[in-house]
């Protein structure tokens, strides 16, 4: 009797242990999307409305331009040039160090900044500048997700979520801004002198004291 009760519960967990895969196989299916939708919502809120440097950088492509053609292109830009470095960087290709990245995201916001200031239009190379900037942020990009940690059993897919949650926050900007800046007010023509001369100083002013910061009083 003792032999087949000992059968009965070796086959029991047989049966129990199979179940079980077959739940944690359905967990891991749901997860997926769990953590798609996750990174996604870390993603946006990495710039609205937590990055305020990007958002800054962001508002320099916007500042020189009225079409909402080029502004997307250049956008567009950036989110490929970035999109590379955070890939390389989060798969340990590259190892970029926090304490000289940071101070040049801080610059390249400057830099775009007063060329809004001295230039009154897009000229072909701002594309090239945009795409060395866009290389920059994503290694930051990188940084802020390295800390966040990385689920390794849905590493691709934390990548790209997040990845397409800063690009939706990048168009929430754009959007919002053309349609209540540019399109009410870029006819006007004291557009460029009141409003992306006066905003594009105090965010080279706000982004100078960042990079000085950044270098000097950042552990």
């Amino acid at each position: 009797m003792k032999k087949y009760a000992a059968v009965l519960i070796i086959l029991l967990l047989c049966v129990l242990q199979t179940y079980g895969h077959t739940i944690n196989y359905q967990l891991d299916r749901d997860s997926n999307g769990s953590v798609f939708l996750k990174y996604l919502l870390l993603g946006y809120e990495h710039i609205i409305p937590l990055g305020f440097d990007h958002i800054l950088f962001i508002l320099c492509v916007f500042f020189l331009n009225t079409s909402i053609k080029k502004i997307v292109l250049q956008a567009s830009m950036f989110t490929i040039a970035h999109s590379i470095t955070l890939g390389l960087a989060m798969y340990g290709i590259i190892k970029p160090p926090t304490n000289i990245v940071e101070p040049l995201i801080a610059l390249s916001i400057v830099f775009l900044a007063l060329e809004n200031v001295y230039s009154s239009k897009v000229k072909p190379w701002r594309m090239v500048m945009i795409f060395i900037f866009g290389m920059v942020h994503g290694m930051g990009f990188a940084g802020a997700l390295s800390q966040l940690g990385m689920p390794q059993y849905a590493f691709a897919t934390a990548l790209i979520s997040f990845n397409v949650g800063v690009e939706l926050g990048q168009l929430s900007i754009i959007l919002f801004m053309y349609f209540v800046v540019a399109k009410t007010f870029s006819g006007k023509p004291w557009y460029r002198k009141r409003i992306v001369i006066p905003a594009s100083l105090i965010i080279a002013l706000i982004a100078s004291y960042w990079t000085i910061e950044r270098i000097f009083f950042t552990a």
